[in-house]
């Protein structure tokens, strides 16, 4: 399945992954790459020699291209650093990338930037990236207010030749195919890809992801007031519901009058793998999800289904017997 992001990135699938920050590392980055798509490692909140640590692991995992993803509205510092690790792939998210394009492309590394609406794309494109991925407010963590199915085709028609990335969703190849429909020439995948073996996250957070439905998320302010993040507007964090969630819900000025206290026993909760009580960012794609299965075999999987899918589709539209397989 060849498209525009496969022949720039140098991968062989146009599936990416989402660099989510604490939820991925070198094993899970590398398996997605060395299936043929782009792992994309989330290096922000980490030292600048845990980074270099986890870029060496995941070399010696693979030769193939992968990426680091950096959140610019609080950790644009990091992307001087990341740049000297000369990854295929600067992936960026909520923040001003323009500043770092430059920068970028004298290392020898592309620009991926993230956007949850149509200025936001604009801005991007002006700013010289290669690729942006639009976002849509089905995916988990942060997210803004504009649907996949919406937000794609706007940003595909306002950014001309800048290849697009659909996000928010996705899971398998029926997602694919519809993102390929919509004009997105790849996807990016999150919350699927943390319900993989090699996913760096307690056992018990995919236990809940798998026995979840989508109607059980939701997007909220709580996990960010708690730790007292002050995200860029209109970002606000979808999770599963939970105690947590349910505790706090309607009563968010109440918390954060606690916020610093709420915040310690939300990351202790995490530590502890206490499934009630931590922030399970999770996409609507978890009433997907029924399986733990490797992450390159996920890969494989959503391409082959997506592969089966649009011949199909187009015999079906024209009236006409699918071709066999």
């Amino acid at each position: 399945m060849r498209t525009r992001i496969t022949d720039l990135l140098g991968i062989r699938h146009p599936i990416l992954l989402a660099g989510m920050a604490g939820s991925t590392d070198a094993a899970l980055v590398a398996a997605v790459s060395r299936a043929g798509g782009l792992g994309i490692l989330g290096a922000s909140y980490q030292t600048a020699d845990l980074i270099k640590a986890e870029v060496a692991k995941i070399r010696e995992l693979t030769p193939n291209p992968f990426g680091l993803n950096v959140l610019l509205w609080n950790a644009s510092e990091q992307v001087q650093p990341m740049l000297e690790l000369q990854p295929a792939v600067i992936s960026t998210a909520w923040g001003d990338v323009a500043p770092h394009v430059e920068a970028a492309h004298e290392a020898g590394c592309l620009v991926m930037h993230m956007v949850q609406d149509v200025p936001g794309a604009d801005a991007a494109a002006k700013a010289g990236v290669d690729v942006i991925v639009a976002q849509g407010q089905e995916g988990g963590g942060h997210v803004g207010l504009l649907s996949t199915f919406a937000l794609v085709p706007q940003v595909v028609d306002a950014v001309g030749d800048v290849p697009v990335v659909a996000a928010g969703g996705i899971g398998d190849g029926r997602g694919l195919a519809a993102a390929l429909a919509l004009g997105a020439e790849a996807v990016l995948i999150g919350t699927r890809f943390l319900a993989t073996k090699e996913a760096p996250i307690d056992h018990a957070w995919k236990l809940a992801i798998l026995e979840a439905g989508g109607q059980e998320t939701l997007r909220t302010s709580i996990p960010d007031i708690a730790n007292e993040a002050d995200w860029p507007e209109p970002a606000a964090a979808r999770t599963l519901r939970n105690a947590l969630i349910d505790h706090w819900l309607g009563r968010e000025s109440e918390l954060r009058s606690q916020a610093g206290e709420a915040g310690a026993k939300l990351q202790e909760a995490r530590r502890r793998g206490d499934v009630k009580e931590m922030a399970l960012y999770s996409g609507e794609v978890v009433g997907l999800i029924r399986d733990l299965p490797a992450a390159g075999d996920l890969v494989e999987r959503i391409v082959r289904e997506a592969e089966a899918l649009l011949p199909q589709l187009t015999a079906k539209v024209l009236g006409k017997a699918a071709p066999k397989a």
